[in-house]
């Protein structure tokens, strides 16, 4: 115990005289540019969480398990914002709360993006060595100055956006690769002067635009230029993110593979604050997309400025204009919010949340007698009375640019007034077989029903509902999903249907899980990494409805955070064991 005792006091002790790293390297980043912070709160910007409370925003964001801030560096701002003295205020804020820190040197007085790389006011008039020199000296006083605060960064961006390389006309890649790429490397040099374990990034807009990376890194590759991390911007829109998306993932698993040694992060992301539930479906689909990249390399996600709420017009952020965060947020917590939306794998289209795209009626063998109704409303249900045997409604998708071409389930609830098997649900994409499942509800009666492999091709499929002999006949289907079938390396999401407790949590070795089903069903117990991996599985047992517990031995597993996914029906739910 003695022992004990002073190995801890040591550990305190080195502690509270060495600088210090925020939280632990090697985990998932999740995380936000915050660099607006100390501007919004100089103006009398105040920030409340979910709950209407007032709290300090980084408590806000640590809140929704957010692990990672990114800070941005101005060398000589109006005001001061952005500057060294700003920064180090908000890393100390930072570091006191346990967050791992992202510094992003834009080597300009105010913003550095694709379009605009000009040089700080006061390095104008300096030669190429000196400028050379300037940039070192800037990059060297800033990270010292973190350090005399005990803050060493994971991470250092060198230049921000540097699709044609920083510090224009000297600098420009399209113009000199040689000199953009001695100005990365000066920075390299400069930061693992201070701290030789912080990772340099060199950041890249359009995430999505492979070739723009392979011109770029193939330049700075071939001009010896060090670095250790590709950053990436991905913008996108509520209709276009899982098409960017998906060409983000490509593009960040042929740098890993195509630049050895090199990982990737996708540093800057947002969507419009008015789509928070899209942009919640985004954020989930890209960080899975970066922790799929093979070798564990994909190191992270951050959302650009998402507290930035009337607030210099920006629209992407993730606050409302009373102040308080926005669903999209829930992204980011290490247990999603579990209302229906489908995290992983792939993309989820509901009809309740998208604006309908249009109708059309149709008719098999002179049955013209169909008679539709519709209803937009907030069920986002519709009807077919049916007249013929045979009239059934098609719905065409022809807007679906939000849906990758690709294989989907198709989810539904569906209800009939009556009759067996009274009508059936099919859908097809354009071209592609028709798939159809019967719905065998009976008296109005609610029913989950799923078609599975339909194709979508170019935005496009139909779906339909179908009558049987019983002329007359009402059907309905609400709630309607496409579901990717493409399985990924990561944890599938969960529509979380039962309480889940587990005790002791955190555990050294046994913990005890306890849930309760509603129905009688199977119940499968699996334990993933954060990675997605599966590291432990328990044998599926039927189970009666009612309250039930099991016992599961951690004592093979290293400590860390685990998921633990239980498994029943068609359903799962995620709880999170800490093993130590």
């Amino acid at each position: 115990m003695k022992a004990n005792l002073f190995t801890l006091f040591l550990l305190a002790l080195l502690v509270g005289t060495s600088p210090r790293l925020l939280a632990q390297p090697g985990t998932f980043a999740k995380g936000a540019d915050v660099g607006w912070l100390t501007q919004m709160e100089a103006s009398g910007r105040v920030f409340y969480n979910a709950a209407g409370g007032q709290q300090d925003l980084l408590q806000i964001l640590q809140g929704y398990d957010m692990n990672t801030l990114r800070l941005r560096v101005w060398v000589n701002p109006a005001g001061g914002w952005n500057g060294k003295n700003d920064v180090v205020a908000k890393a100390i804020r930072a570091r006191n709360l346990g967050f791992r820190l992202l510094i992003d040197f834009h080597y300009s007085d105010s913003w550095a993006d694709p379009g605009q790389q000009n040089k700080p006011a006061a390095w104008a008039s300096l030669t190429f060595p000196q400028l050379k020199q300037a940039l070192y000296d800037h990059t060297y006083s800033v990270l010292d100055s973190l350090k005399r605060n005990n803050i060493i960064p994971e991470w250092v961006q060198v230049g921000n956006e540097t699709n044609d390389g920083m510090l224009w006309p000297d600098g420009r890649a399209s113009t000199n690769m040689a000199n953009f790429a001695q100005l990365v490397d000066q920075g390299y040099a400069a930061v693992k002067a201070v701290n030789p374990t912080s990772k340099v990034v060199v950041h890249v807009s359009n995430g999505f635009n492979n070739s723009l990376f392979r011109y770029l890194f193939d330049g700075l590759t071939a001009n010896g230029a060090r670095y250790d991390v590709i950053g990436m911007s991905l913008y996108p829109t509520t209709a276009n993110w899982p098409m960017l998306t998906a060409q983000c993932q490509a593009n960040m698993n042929d740098m890993v593979s195509r630049y050895p040694g090199k990982e990737v992060m996708v540093v800057e992301t947002g969507m419009p604050t008015n789509a928070p539930i899209p942009t919640r479906q985004m954020l989930l689909d890209l960080m899975a997309k970066t922790r799929a990249v093979p070798g564990g390399k994909g190191l992270g996600v951050m959302y650009w400025e998402p507290e930035a709420y009337s607030w210099m017009g920006y629209g992407l952020g993730a606050w409302t204009n009373n102040g308080q965060p926005t669903v999209a947020m829930d992204a980011f917590r290490n247990l999603p919010p579990s209302d229906g939306l489908v995290y992983n794998p792939g993309f989820e289209y509901t009809a309740a949340t998208q604006t309908p795209l249009g109708w059309s009626t149709t008719a098999n063998t002179g049955n013209a007698d169909a008679d539709f109704t519709q209803n937009y409303g907030y069920t986002s249900t519709f009807q077919l009375a049916h007249q013929k045997a045979t009239a059934y409604q098609v719905r065409t998708y022809q807007l679906l640019a939000a849906v990758p071409n690709g294989t989907y389930t198709l989810r539904a609830w569906a209800q009939s007034s009556g009759g067996q098997t009274v009508c059936q649900l099919y859908a097809n994409g354009f071209g592609g077989a028709e798939q159809s499942a019967n719905i065998t509800a009976t008296n109005g009666n609610w029913v989950r029903i799923q078609v599975p492999n339909v194709t979508v091709t170019n935005g496009q499929c139909e779906i339909g509902l179908r009558s049987d002999a019983h002329a007359g006949e009402n059907a309905s289907l609400d709630d309607v999903e496409f579901v990717s079938n493409q399985a990924t390396a990561t944890l599938p999401g969960a529509t979380n249907t039962i309480e889940t407790q587990v005790f002791p949590n955190p555990t050294s070795r046994q913990c005890t899980i306890g849930y309760a089903l509603v129905r009688a069903e199977t119940v499968q117990l699996s334990l993933h990494s954060l990675a997605g991996q599966q590291v432990l599985t328990l044998p599926a047992q039927a189970r009666a409805a009612g309250p039930h517990t099991a016992t599961v031995d951690l004592g093979s597993l290293a400590p860390g955070i685990y998921l633990l996914k239980i498994s029943h029906g068609d359903q799962q739910a995620v709880q999170k064991i800490i093993k130590y």
